[in-house]
């Protein structure tokens, strides 16, 4: 019966990958090439850019606002990268702080093919913050964009030895990235038998980001994101997620192992991400869920030049994505979006359709094929049908453990996600809140995200983000922020009257506090921490 099992798996894994042109027409020593070439990566994150460059070496591989990268040239010139990072004493750990463009891609594969594990920044770190991962993770060089000089001297302050090559410059840098590659075009690194760790980071919205090590998914992962999103091999993906963060990672590495052109841009616009999806034509289009926010915050007038006609689908993941907005940009571009339920430390979770977020916009969707979710209690008990509880998921992409050697919590062999949520009784996950968001009020628990759904079905509510403070009658009391739409009167006494009318009156926020606009990571994601010291310091 395994030996069935097995058999039809691969069947399965054959067909998907046929259907999405990765088993293609080719001569058999193309195939030998490809193969090998991946064997030189130790099939680690970065093995299908070398495997695009025998596959198509002719083919655009990247499109940045610096021109075209052919797969052969993003190659060769990673080579001459590896060679130079070598010749200056081979860092054990690289830190890159960049932004999307071909500097980041190039010195994440160069790394990789020197054995050197990639520790990925977030572009908007401080020095303190940014100089106690560096420390932490034991970063011996670090590869930075220009514009973050400033951050890196003061992180770096007391780590004079410390490699420090600029990425992306638009003055004189002594030590670049392509100042390297031209001066080692030619060159072949010393392949290292060690295979690379991709160091990816938390998101860090209320305290300092953990390490957590991935080494990679395998076929499974591979046929899961496939069968459930409408990737094809060699076209063309435009990529505005940040790469440092898990989910734009993980988008750049899987395009590459389609030999998808990846087209991307240093900071996120969204007319200039609508034009790139119609100039070059995308079938494909991968952002944070407030790209689309912004997207459609854009003039009626402004959206009407572009008809995103090419595209297939448009992923999001990293933060919640606001209903309405779904709605509305399906209906202008087509339905196309699918909503991803993914975690740095369990990888892919959930898939939501197109169809699934028109019957349902607010779901993450159902579990991934190979996945298995189950919704427990405090006890470990399994929760029935619409029962909120903690998901606890079971699959194959889990990470390796926090660099700091802890992990998250297990029970038998379920990860906690750290979220809580329901299935409904189609199989759909419905994620609301972290399990360190839930509010407790005169003995009642309340979840943010039912009041901040509430709060934004308001018709002058642009966006809502809710938490709860300390409280000494009440043990804590919620305290609401909202951004209003243009022109707006609504006053705090008519919001809080609107959720009067909808929820419990114990889920009414105390205080509602107005702003021009939520604070959010470069991932999307609000950062409650400062909403937390807003509510604090204006407590009453």
């Amino acid at each position: 019966m395994a030996f069935v099992d097995r058999v039809g798996a691969t069947l399965g894994l054959v067909t998907t990958m046929a259907r999405a042109g990765v088993i293609a027409p080719m001569r058999p020593d193309r195939y030998v090439r490809v193969a090998a070439a991946m064997a030189r990566e130790n099939m680690g994150v970065t093995s299908g850019f070398a495997a695009a460059a025998q596959r198509c070496p002719d083919r655009a591989g990247l499109i940045d606002e610096i021109g075209t990268l052919t797969w052969r040239e993003i190659d060769r010139r990673t080579d001459a990268l590896a060679a130079a990072l070598q010749e200056l004493g081979a860092p054990r750990v690289i830190g890159i702080m960049a932004r999307n463009h071909r500097g980041f891609v190039e010195s994440l594969i160069a790394a990789n093919r020197i054995g050197a594990d990639v520790l990925l920044l977030n572009t908007s770190f401080a020095g303190p913050a940014l100089a106690e991962v560096v420390t932490r993770e034991g970063a011996d060089a670090v590869i930075y964009d220009e514009e973050f000089t400033a951050t890196v001297d003061r992180a770096l302050a007391d780590s004079p030895d410390t490699t420090r090559i600029v990425a992306w410059t638009d003055g004189g840098a002594d030590l670049t990235v392509e100042g390297l590659i031209r001066s080692h075009l030619g060159d072949q690194p010393e392949r290292s038998s060690t295979k690379s760790r991709t160091i990816l980071l938390t998101s860090g919205t209320t305290g300092t980001p953990k390490g957590a090590s991935h080494s990679g998914g395998g076929p499974d992962t591979l046929k899961a994101i496939l069968d459930r999103t409408p990737w094809h091999a060699e076209e063309t993906t435009v990529i505005v997620a940040p790469m440092f963060h898990a989910w734009g990672f993980s988008q750049l590495a899987f395009a590459a192992s389609l030999a998808c052109t990846i087209v991307t841009r240093r900071k996120f616009d969204p007319e200039a991400t609508l034009a790139l999806v119609d100039t070059h034509r995308a079938t494909g289009l991968c952002v944070v869920p407030v790209m689309f926010d912004r997207i459609m915050d854009l003039p009626d007038a402004v959206r009407a030049r572009y008809s995103g006609r090419t595209l297939r689908f448009a992923a999001a993941s990293g933060s919640r994505m606001r209903p309405d907005v779904v709605t509305a940009f399906m209906d202008q571009f087509g339905d196309v979006v699918y909503n991803n339920y993914n975690a740095t430390e369990a990888g892919m979770i959930a898939t939501a359709t197109p169809a699934d977020l028109r019957a349902a916009p607010d779901t993450a969707g159902r579990p991934a094929e190979g996945t298995d979710v189950r919704i427990l209690d405090p006890e470990f008990r399994e929760l029935q049908t619409g029962e909120v509880g903690t998901i606890y998921v079971r699959n194959s992409t889990q990470f390796d453990g926090y660099t700091s050697g802890a992990t998250k919590d297990f029970h038998e062999d379920y990860m906690s996600s750290g979220d809580v949520g329901y299935l409904d009784d189609t199989g759909r996950l419905f994620v609301v809140g972290r399990d360190d968001e839930m509010i407790v009020s005169g003995g009642e628990n309340v979840y943010p995200i039912e009041v901040e759904k509430t709060l934004a079905a308001h018709p002058e509510v642009a966006e809502a983000a809710v938490l709860g403070v300390d409280d000494a009658e009440y043990g804590q009391r919620l305290a609401a922020f909202v951004v209003l739409t243009d022109g707006s009167s609504a006053g705090v006494d008519d919001l809080k009257a609107h959720v009067r009318e909808n929820l419990a009156n114990y889920k009414v926020p105390r205080s509602i506090t107005v702003l021009e606009g939520l604070p959010r990571g470069s991932t999307g994601k609000i950062l409650r921490r400062e909403l937390s010291e807003l509510a604090t310091r204006d407590a009453p």
